[in-house]
């Protein structure tokens, strides 16, 4: 604990195992939104650097019980189904997570907090996209650069990755599964990929292992509300809270 003590004071470490809670209770109910959750959140007071570190293995552990509660099966086929998606997103994250170290922390919080927002907006507003079948290769190829961008340097793609399978009308059973598998793989992509970069390094990995305790916690509540909610208003409601955290992270980035 003297490590983690180190790098984040007992208040604000209690203040990011709230956050972790409820993030993990929204990607267990609906699936998707704990890096942006805990990006945003944990961003209001925390250096957004050593909170990218601190996602990271909660991320990979999340998404692992995500599929493993949707069945292996489901995912080896999902992931053949949308392989040229998960393959450029996985890639992609790879490589432009390296460059994460040389982008100035308010660089960082704008940029997130402009992508968040829109994102939130697109989807708040009903605004209905929907990709001709012959058009959908293209629009696999966009949507796993784009994905693969956002992930690598804010450690976020859920919302990119929600928006890309709704437009290729994914039917919601599946989408649940194509999910966790596109975070799964890509969060173990991240997790290379910031090993690599150093962001997550012998001393912020502490932070990140004491994360998983709050994350795995929310998970099991949020897996126990999954089938007893209206998932879309949850979902709505979540893109609210998650439209005014990504408004907050505009003005930090343009004020400091």
């Amino acid at each position: 604990m003297d490590s983690i003590f180190s790098l984040i004071s007992p208040e604000l470490l209690v203040f990011a195992f709230a956050v972790t809670v409820v993030a993990g209770i929204v990607k267990g109910a609906v699936g998707f939104a704990m890096p942006l959750i805990m990006i945003s959140g944990m961003g209001v007071l925390l250096d957004p650097k050593l909170v990218i570190a601190g996602i990271i293995l909660p991320i990979v552990v999340s998404n692992f019980l995500q599929v493993a509660k949707a069945g292996f099966g489901e995912a080896v086929e999902a992931l053949k189904e949308y392989k040229l998606y998960v393959l450029l997103t996985c890639v992609m994250i790879l490589i432009t997570s390296q460059f994460v170290k040389v982008v100035s922390a308010d660089t960082m919080l704008l940029g997130l907090g402009i992508v968040v927002t829109a994102l939130c907006l697109v989807q708040l507003s009903g605004l209905k996209i929907v990709i001709p079948t012959e058009r959908r290769p293209i629009a696999s190829v966009i949507a796993g650069l784009a994905s693969g961008i956002l992930g690598g340097f804010a450690g976020t793609w859920g919302p990119t990755t929600v928006l890309y399978l709704v437009a290729v009308e994914t039917p919601k059973a599946r989408q649940f599964v194509v999910q966790g598998v596109v975070y799964g793989l890509g969060s173990v992509m991240l997790l290379a990929g910031h090993l690599k970069s150093g962001i997550l390094n012998q001393h912020t990995v502490s932070f990140s292992l004491v994360m998983l305790v709050p994350a795995v916690f929310g998970m099991w509540i949020g897996f126990k509300i999954h089938d007893r909610i209206n998932q879309a208003v949850f979902r709505k409601a979540t893109l609210w809270v998650l439209l005014i955290a990504g408004v907050n992270l505009v003005r930090r980035g343009l004020l400091g």
